[in-house]
Formats: C-alpha cells, structure tokens, sequence
C-alpha cells in the first residue's frame, strides 16, 4: 500500500509541499494550521520516496540548459534527512502560536531542500540566497537588540555568501558553455579557476570555515529556542552538501576541515552560554565532515553524509533540550544553571542521550559516523589527520558531552525550580533520542542503507571499539580530575569574541573615526562652497541699487552665454585629455 502511495499523488518538485505548508501557516490558525504544518514534511517524504532518479522540469534559459531537480542518491538522502529534521522541528514549535517563525521555519526547510535537488548553477543560487532570507527572521523572532543585531551581521555576510556563488557561477558558466552543477574542483586555468575559486569561498562561508564561521556563533544562539533547532539543522548541511558535489576530494579541504574539529574546542570549554558552546560543536562536527569529503574516497564521503544525517539529529537533540531550559527558565548561561534534574528529570535523561550521541559512544549514532571518516583517514595515509582527529572527538566530549549535560542540570544547585517543557517539546525530543539509539544499534538498516557510494564498513569491530571506550574513559577521568582541583575553566558570565572581534571590535575603533572626518570634511567643503557662491553673487549684485554690477553687468546677455559656454567647453576638454 505504501509503495503504491506516491504513485497516486501529483508529482511535484521536492521543495514544494514544504513551501505549500509555509504558506498555509500565513492563513490558518489552531489546530488546523498545526496539522497542516504536521503533514507536509511527511507528505514530500513520501512523495521523494516515488521519484525515480534522473532530471526533472528542465528547460532553456538564455541559451542554456537548466535543471531544477536532479535525483540521485546523493540528493535524495539529504532529501530524506531535511523532511526528517523538518518534521521533528515542527513538532518541537507546536506549542507557539508566531506565525513568523512558522511561515519561515518551514520557508526555510523548502529553500534547504531545493537546494540539494538543484542541478544547475542557477537555481542553487536561488534556493541558496531563499536559505539566507527565510532563516534570519527566526533570529529576529527573538524580538531583542542583540537578536536584531545579530540577524543584521548574519543577512550580511550570508548575502555575501551568495554575491560570491552568483560571480563564479557566471564565470563558470560563461568559460565552459554549462550551468549544471556537478565536480568543479580547483584544478583549473586562468579565469575558470578564479569562478571555481569564488564557489568554494561562497560554499566556505556557509559551510563556517574557519575565520568565516562567526557568522553561526553569533546568531544561532540569539535566535529564538525554536528557531534555532531549524537553523541547526539545514545552512551548514547544505553547504557539506555542495562541498560533497563540486569539490570531493579536494586535499586543500582535509586541512580546513581538521582546522574546523580542532580550534572550536578552545571557545566552547570557555564559553557561558550553552547555546553558543553547541555552535562551536556544531563547527567542530562539520569539521569531521569536510574532513571526509577532502579525502574523497567512498568510505571517506559516506562518512561526511552520514556524519551529517547523524549530526542533524543528536545536535538538534541537544539543542532542544537546551531549547526547553531557556523556555523554561528564562536563562542559558551555564554560571546560573545547575540542579535542574530535580525538576526536569526528562530532560535531563534526553541531554545525556544527545550527549553520548555527539561524544561517539558505541550503540549511539555517533559512533557509527565518525568512525567511518576516522577509518578512511588512516586508510589514506592521513595519520596526523587521525591523530588530530582523535583530539577533537576527545574535546568534543568535554564540552558537549559532560558540560552541557553537567552546567545545565547538575553542577552546583542553582535553586531553579521548574516544570518539565510542553509536551509537545518532549515528544519532538523523544523522536530525536529514540533514532540516536536506533541508528547507533542498527546502522546497517538505517543510515548505511541510504548511503549514496557503494562501500562495505563494519563499526563494530575491537578496535573501533576498544580505541572509542579508552578514549572517552580518559577523556571523562581528565574532567574529573580538573573539576576536583578547581583547574576546570569555571562558567564566567561574559561574552567570548574570536574572529568577529576583526568586525566587532577593531573595526569600528578606525572605520567610525574616518567615517566622522570624512563628514566633517564634506562639510567643510559645503561651507566654503557655500561661502564662494554668496560671495561671487554679492560681487556681481550692488543691493543699494538693486541692479547688477561688475564686469559681466556691462555685457549684452548673449555675450555672457557665450563665455560661460567657452569655459565649460575647455573645461570638458580637459578633463576628456586628462
């Protein structure tokens, strides 16, 4: 019956019932807006599951050939994993009555599906920019100074993103006569290689490369609890995506990407706010990705996706709970949390599962993924890379894996006594938690069998086993050990700045000192223009006699327009010779 289900509904573009939901959400209200918004992710997953793979709606724009939707199983597998992340988000922001944050929730969804489906240049760039204006208004949601500051630099540099994307795509389309988006690489001559250059930057920035990513700790943890789960869940996830497609196997990738999994972790063990030590996570998580997708080979790229499939899952996990802690509570830095498992004790238990999730712990999904790239790393000969690796995924677990769980819920008691979240917000939490476990259990009937490359992988043997378990077991000793003799960096209640200090900070101290002279000249300038007009007009008007005077007064009227018309004539002149 269900095989036969997609066959009876209209064949539409992927991105479409998503968008059809959003749109919904603008008029209806209740309960029937709630189950209209409930329906749609499941509706474009059925029907994604009846597309067979090839072109769809393509058509002649200007002399070339585009492709809105390609179908493949590269495509198809983010295709699955947004309606999946979409649906859950949903269920989370059941329990509000914004139209805004739902109309761009699910907006944002539909863009970040188009993208994946994108055959061509173009229309990537279309669903690219829709990801950048559809997702900022849940950071504006939140309705604060510092969320309407934050959207402002995030709308900014994600534009930017997308200028980048739109130039090289017109390079590139212009040198090689093609649109369709395919391997790029940046193996190229002359202006072909500055196009394949601006792509990857534009890819780059979205996908939070180092000194590009403030983007994401700035404005994630300023968006709204609900809105957040949605930004978690798609921008950089597209941007692996695209990374996947054009520049598999690009070396220069394996060095950005391990880069990316090592330096967050200095941020996130320092920093306050919970949500924001989840953003430098979630960089140190696409790290291991771009890792993957830099070495290129089968076992390497399924790892990166099925890294991502994962990610999108026990980071949303962990940001819902972080999520229902703010919403409960009001607060999220980690100095006035602590005790909270007396009062959310569901939670609390659906934390720790996201936890030893992202901190890779065998029969979680984690473990499954980042296995796979790890592997493929030491197959290659990258042996600095693991060891590199292995670092970060030590790090990964003191700050996501013990320090969220232990500051939010535990810790000292911070005397907070509240409820557990809306129902609904567990429910979507629960969904989360149980698919942790059953990917982590079961990787070769869920995840593995969505893979796009053939290749045989087994996580579960001794080594793999054993090298996570010591890992993690010296990993939490040394958090013991700091903890007890107070050397563990303690939860300030301060704001951290890295690279956004170039913008925040130092940019300002000399763009708006410049900014204010050169006002200040310009209107000096206007003065003395001013001054030098008045002056030539009262030396050619006598006020007393009400006429005028000088030596232009005793000219008939065509000889004084013939001057002036002989001095505006050089005057072009010279500036032509010039």
């Amino acid at each position: 019956m269900m095989s036969s289900l997609p066959l009876l509904l209209p064949q539409l573009p992927p991105f479409l019932p998503l968008l059809i939901g959003s749109l919904a959400a603008i008029f209806l209200r209740g309960h029937l807006r709630s189950a209209i918004m409930l329906i749609t992710p499941i509706w474009g997953a059925i029907q994604l599951s009846g597309m067979e793979h090839g072109l769809y709606w393509a058509f002649e724009f200007m002399g070339y050939q585009l492709e809105p939707v390609r179908v493949d199983k590269l495509s198809m597998v983010f295709g699955y994993l947004f309606h999946l992340a979409a649906f859950i988000a949903v269920v989370y922001a059941l329990h509000l009555k914004d139209t805004v944050q739902h109309v761009a929730g699910l907006s944002y969804a539909a863009s970040a599906v188009g993208a994946v489906f994108a055959g061509d240049l173009l229309t990537l760039f279309v669903f690219w920019e829709l990801l950048a204006l559809t997702s900022v208004f849940l950071v504006w949601a939140r309705r604060t100074d510092r969320a309407y500051s934050a959207g402002l630099r995030y709308i900014m540099i994600k534009v930017l993103s997308g200028v980048l994307l739109l130039a090289g795509a017109i390079i590139f389309i212009n040198e090689t006569g093609s649109a369709r988006f395919s391997d790029i690489g940046l193996e190229h001559d002359g202006i072909l290689n500055l196009g394949a250059w601006l792509i990857f930057l534009a890819f780059g920035i979205k996908c939070a490369f180092p000194f590009l990513h403030t983007w994401l700790t700035d404005a994630y943890p300023e968006a709204t609890p609900t809105g957040t789960i949605f930004l978690a869940s798609f921008t950089t996830k597209v941007a692996v995506y695209a990374l996947a497609r054009g520049y598999a196997g690009t070396e220069l990738l394996v060095w950005i990407g391990v880069t990316m999994a090592c330096f967050p972790i200095f941020y996130a063990v320092i920093e306050n706010d919970l949500r924001r030590v989840l953003a430098y996570s979630m960089i140190n998580q696409v790290g291991f990705m771009v890792v993957g997708v830099g070495i290129g080979t089968s076992l390497a790229l399924n790892g990166a996706v099925a890294h991502a499939f994962n990610d999108v899952i026990f980071k949303g996990l962990l940001m819902m709970t972080m999520g229902a802690v703010l919403h409960m509570t009001g607060k999220i830095n980690g100095s006035e949390l602590g005790g909270l498992y007396k009062s959310m004790p569901k939670t609390t238990l659906l934390c720790i599962i996201g936890a030893a999730s992202i901190s890779a712990f065998p029969l979680f999904s984690g473990f499954v993924s980042k296995s796979m790239i790890m592997s493929a790393a030491i197959a290659e000969g990258y042996d600095y890379i693991w060891l590199a690796l292995l670092f970060a995924a030590a790090g990964v677990f003191h700050h996501a894996g013990i320090k969220i769980p232990y500051f939010a819920f535990f810790a000292h008691d911070s005397g907070i006594r509240t409820t557990e979240p809306p129902k609904n917000m567990l429910i979507a939490m629960g969904i989360a938690a149980v698919l942790c476990v059953i990917i982590g259990t079961f990787p070769a009937q869920t995840v593995y069998a969505l893979l796009p490359w053939e290749v045989e992988y087994q996580p579960y043997d001794i080594t793999h086993v054993l090298t996570q378990l010591q890992l993690l077991f010296f990993s939490a000793l040394a958090f013991v050990w700091l903890n007890s003799k107070n050397m563990y960096p303690p939860e300030l209640p301060s704001t951290n700045l890295d690279a956004d200090w170039l913008y925040r900070k130092l940019a300002p101290s000399f763009v708006v000192p410049i900014y204010y002279s050169v006002i200040q000249g310009i209107g000096k300038l206007e003065s003395a223009a001013k001054g030098g007009i008045n002056q030539l007009i009262n030396s050619s008007y006598d006020k007393d006699k009400e006429k005028p005077k000088g030596y232009f007064a005793k000219l008939w009227p065509t000889e004084t327009m013939v001057f002036w018309v002989a001095l505006l004539l050089v005057g072009i002149l010279l500036l032509y010779y010039i």
